[in-house]
């Protein structure tokens, strides 16, 4: 029986640092962390994600930037906002919740965003820093996902690594990071071929593809590391993961749970990704 990776305690201890370092530069330094969140609309999910970002902000004492915009807000108006977010020196990291609106361009709102204050690492330019290792900030979930890995202690150096999804936010970022830390990673997708025979030699499995209890306990090696980042609802308004957890829990030797595996970390990683922007722009040395 696997052994549960929990998010809450994990996330709990992350925030707690940060909270801890936030409160040493007000002290030292009289400086106060602020992170800016734009919502354009009303989508239920995306106020929720808000929500629990101010809420983040609040227990590690950072200020929170609220703009809620109406959904017919146009793509030059949002581009103006950005660029007065830019502008402002209280406002250290900036984060455009996804999805924006039909009519707005996303890529051109994250190629906005000043590099420096780009908290959740989508930026062109973060993401080849990513590429070659030289970072200051790393995508929300996947380093979240790195963190519940080390806390399980087992080194990710010479595993086989396997990551299934290969979206722009967490399935191409999390293969690097896994890279970077001497992982033999492979990446399975919708085109991938016999996939069950990849997972089965996976040491760690990273699933992200967002389909209901994708992963099943005969996919997984005795005793691997299963990180589920999936979040779905089923039709009984039940959440579950992309790894049917009864079965996997079986044969793993350590699982995340959903809810309250990955989700509580990309919180925690935003709020770590905001403070290291603060003292970036400060120049204050790690």
């Amino acid at each position: 029986m696997a052994i549960l990776i929990n998010g809450k305690e994990v996330s709990a201890e992350v925030k707690a640092g940060v909270a801890a370092e936030a409160a040493k530069l007000k002290e030292e330094k009289g400086l106060k962390v602020g992170l800016a969140v734009v919502i354009v609309g009303n989508n239920p999910a995306s106020r929720v994600y808000v929500n629990s970002k101010k809420k983040a902000c609040e227990e590690v004492g950072f200020q929170s930037f609220e703009y809620a915009l109406d959904e017919n807000t146009t793509q030059e108006q949002l581009l103006d906002l950005v660029d007065v977010l830019n502008r402002d020196s209280r406002v250290n990291g900036i984060l455009v919740q996804l999805p924006l609106p039909k009519h707005i361009d996303e890529n051109a709102i994250i190629n906005a965003i000043c590099v420096d204050k780009d908290v959740d690492a989508f930026h062109p330019k973060n993401v080849g820093r990513i590429m070659i290792g030289d970072y200051a900030f790393l995508p929300c979930t996947p380093a979240g996902v790195m963190e519940l890995i080390a806390h399980t202690g087992v080194e990710v150096s010479g595993k086989n690594c396997v990551v299934i999804g290969r979206s722009n936010i967490v399935g191409k970022p999390m293969a690097m990071l896994l890279l970077h830390k001497s992982g033999t990673v492979t990446i399975c997708h919708s085109k991938t071929q016999n996939i069950a025979d990849i997972t089965r030699n996976a040491d760690i499995l990273v699933v992200a593809v967002g389909k209901p209890n994708f992963v099943t306990g005969d996919m997984i090696k005795e005793g691997a590391v299963v990180i589920d980042v999936g979040m779905n609802r089923l039709e009984n308004g039940k959440l579950c993961g992309d790894v049917e957890f009864a079965s996997a829990e079986k044969k793993a030797g350590y699982i995340t749970p959903v809810p309250g595996g990955v989700g509580p970390m990309t919180i925690a990683m935003l709020m770590k990704n905001t403070l290291t922007a603060a003292k970036q722009q400060s120049r204050v040395k790690k």
